[in-house]
């Protein structure tokens, strides 16, 4: 049985963490960024981009007149992402390294701040993530999560006091700058 765990363990790793396919089947990334309301025009924070699962999609859904920011704390995924971004000819896109509780990011700059597949994690304690990710929002602007965690729960975030929980998309937790 122990055998067999880790054999699933390791499929949805290899999925998850990579660029296959498959991946689209668990987690559809359009389902996704209309959960979390992304919107023509606006400027949006894309933290822990990964390899870009959702880095292009989300460029050309805020189309020219946006602009999306991609963190990640990975060299090796900036680099990554990078490659796309250009290999795609989009203008409307930066991607770079910081690390999330300290992203040295202008205050009130974003309407949109995404968390997917980010939290939970042992490395992003909620107690400094959410008032870096709040100092970072525009007055009214929004916190969009989705995790694939089962249980994980908005109060975890509504603790914070900055952050009022809006509701439920696709999955995709979204919560407003109060």
């Amino acid at each position: 049985m122990a055998a067999l765990k880790t054999r699933i363990a390791d499929f949805l790793l290899k999925i998850f963490a990579s660029d296959d396919p498959r991946r689209k089947r668990f987690s559809d990334p359009e389902l996704i960024i209309q959960g979390a309301g992304v919107q023509p025009g606006q400027t949006v924070l894309e933290v822990g981009c990964g390899r870009g699962f959702f880095t292009l999609l989300l460029a050309e859904t805020i189309g020219p007149e946006g602009h999306l920011f991609a963190l990640d704390v990975t060299q090796a995924s900036v680099d990554v992402v990078t490659q796309k971004v250009e290999a795609a000819g989009l203008s409307n896109v930066d991607v770079f390294k910081a690390n999330a509780l300290d992203s040295g990011l202008p205050d009130a700059r974003f309407d949109l701040v995404l968390l997917f597949g980010v939290i939970p994690s042992p490395t992003l304690p909620l107690g400094r993530l959410i008032p870096e990710l709040y100092r970072v929002l525009k007055p009214g602007g929004r916190l969009a999560v989705w995790t694939a965690v089962p249980g994980w729960s908005p109060q975890s975030i509504t603790r914070s006091e900055h952050l009022e929980y809006i509701g439920k998309e696709n999955n995709c937790y979204t919560f407003l700058s109060v």
